[in-house]
Parts: C-alpha cells; structure tokens; sequence
C-alpha cells in the first residue's frame, strides 16, 4: 500500500477505534504497529447499512480531537503530526527544530497524558492551525501530497468557521503551492524564488490566495497567517524579481514580527531589508538575530554577496553548506559558493 494512500485512511482508522471505545494513545499505537489489522477492522466497520448514508471525513475531527484541552499546545501539535497527519517522529523533530529524542520524548509524553480521557473536549483553533501550518510546510519541502492533504483540510476548516486566521492560512498555502511546479529544476535542482520562471506559477490558485487574502483582511482582524500571506501575495504580484515591492514586504515583515517575535521571521526580514534598502543596511537588520536559527549563515552570506564581500561570502555558502539539512539545499550552497570563488580574483 503507497504511502499516500495510507496518510488518507489513517485518520479513519484511528476514528473508528476510538470510536469502538479505545483511548487515543492505543488507537495511534494500534494502527502504527499493526496497520493491516486494523484496515481489517475498518473494512468490517465501513461494511454498507441498509440504507445510504452520507460519506464522512473524520480527519478534520481528529485534528480537533488531538489538540486536547489536557495538552500544551507544542504537546498537541507534536501528538497530531504524528497520530493524524502521518509524519514521522524525526519529520516532526526538524520542524520543530529540536533532536529527534527530544521530540519522540514529548510524543510519548502527550500520550500518557491523555491516555483514559474522554475525547469529547475538542481543543483550541489555534492549535489546529499551526498544525496545519507544519503539515503544509512539510509537504512544501518535498512532499506534494501532504501539502495538498493539508490545503484539503484547511477548506474544511474555512468553510466550518468565519475566523480571518483560517481563510489567512488557507490563502497562504494556495499562494506558495502556486509556485510549486518552478521551485526544482532538473535532477531535483533547487531553484531560488528570485530566479524561479514565473510564467509555471498556477495563476489561478494564485487569483484564487489573493482574493481570499483580500476577504480576510477586510475583516480588520490581522493575525500572522494574514501577515504571512499578505508578503507572499506580494512576491506573486511582481511580475519579475526586480518588480518585486520589497518595501510593502518589509512592511508586513515588521507586522508580523509584532505579533510572533519570531527568530525566523527576523532572519526573513533582514533579507527583505537588504532587498528595499541594500546590502549593508540588511546586515545591520541580521546582527539583531541570533546566529543559531537555521539559514542564518546562507542569508549571511548571501547579503555579503551583494556587498561586495565576496571572499567572505564564499566562505560562509561552503559552511552553509555543511550545515544544510537536506541535498538539494546543500547541493544549491555548494554551487554558489563555487559560483563566487569563480568571481574571485587570482
């Protein structure tokens, strides 16, 4: 059975057995280690009645179900990726960003805590969202059936609800899914958003992300998937890279951070600073962020780039580089740090 098939009918599996009376850390555990088996007992539950009777999806309901009211909301996000949305424990690790023993520790732990509870407390929307965020930014990384599924899921949602935050994510996900068929070249080749050919961006998801954003935001109700896809509208909006509104960008960069006081939303706003006001003025913008977050050395060397710093910049793409946690990332590093040794003079 492929994989994509699997993440379908997981959530259903899980549903029937607690529905049959099973806490959810056994149902997860039953379906996880012997997920024939419980195909089987899904077969016999999804036998026909007598008479017809409306399909049903309780993946969305497990989401809610997941994000428990006993659980912290790291805890229930973690728990669903992992019972729900079918990524493995060290998937969930790098989106977290922490070791793969950590998380699987936090994972065990979620699941004691709920084991013998009653799922009939559904838990917080903020708490599905970011879910959803992750199960999309995981697909985004290679997995275009998980994005989907999280795309699917987030429509549900939208269409249950009439929070701007949900149409903001749903927006935000149509908008990067759009540039998906330009994001890799040949061989898997990673191709930078500033040098992806605009014209394989699917123009209308694209129509589609904007006039949902536009909806949203005319609520007054600004929250950070807003933010988010309001940047995102703004890179579609551009008919070229030199078109781009870094400016705007900026803007909605220091919204955003207002809200999240991400490191990472630090990180991507001293690239657009560097972008709206030059080089030197973005790596004055990355010296207030901590050099631990993930890209910080590529984004570094990337501005050092432009500066002029090409020495230095060559050096900072090669520990980029060693750093990169996935081939096409390192492989792009390895070439751009070639590409400006090659620019060097003898």
């Amino acid at each position: 059975m492929n994989p994509p098939l699997l993440r379908e009918l997981v959530p259903a599996v899980i549903s029937v057995l607690v529905r049959r009376g099973a806490d959810f850390p056994s149902a997860e555990d039953a379906v996880q280690e012997a997920l024939i088996r419980a195909l089987e007992e899904l077969a016999v539950e999804a036998e026909p009645p007598a008479g017809p009777a409306p399909a049903t999806d309780d993946t969305l309901r497990l989401y809610f179900l997941c994000a428990h009211p006993t659980l912290p909301p790291a805890s229930a996000v973690a728990l669903t990726l992992r019972a729900v949305g079918g990524l493995t424990t060290r998937q969930i690790a790098a989106a977290y960003l922490v070791p793969e023993a950590t998380m699987a520790q936090r994972i065990s732990r979620a699941k004691r805590r709920i084991a013998g509870l009653p799922l009939d407390q559904p838990g917080d929307l903020a708490t599905v969202l970011r879910v959803l965020y992750l199960v999309f930014n995981e697909g985004y990384g290679g997995d275009v059936d998980l994005a989907a599924e999280a795309i699917r899921l987030t429509r549900q949602l939208a269409a249950l609800t009439d929070e701007p935050e949900v149409a903001g994510l749903l927006a935000l996900m149509l908008l990067h899914h759009a540039r998906r068929a330009s994001r890799t070249g040949p061989g898997g080749r990673l191709v930078p958003l500033g040098e992806q050919d605009r014209s394989r961006w699917d123009t209308g998801m694209i129509t589609e992300g904007v006039a949902i954003l536009q909806a949203a935001l005319a609520r007054d109700r600004l929250g950070e998937y807003q933010a988010q896809a309001a940047i995102a509208a703004l890179h579609a909006d551009a008919r070229s890279a030199s078109e781009t509104d870094w400016v705007q960008i900026v803007e909605w960069y220091d919204e955003l951070l207002l809200r999240t006081g991400s490191p990472v939303v630090r990180l991507n706003r001293a690239v657009a600073v560097g972008e709206a006001d030059g080089p030197r003025a973005g790596l004055a913008a990355l010296a207030d962020v901590d050099s631990g977050v993930p890209r910080y050395t590529a984004v570094a060397a990337y501005l050092h780039e432009r500066a002029g710093d090409l020495e230095h910049a060559a050096e900072l793409y090669a520990e980029a580089s060693r750093a990169a946690t996935s081939v096409p990332e390192r492989d792009h590093l390895t070439r751009a740090a070639a590409r400006v040794r090659g620019l060097l003079p003898p």
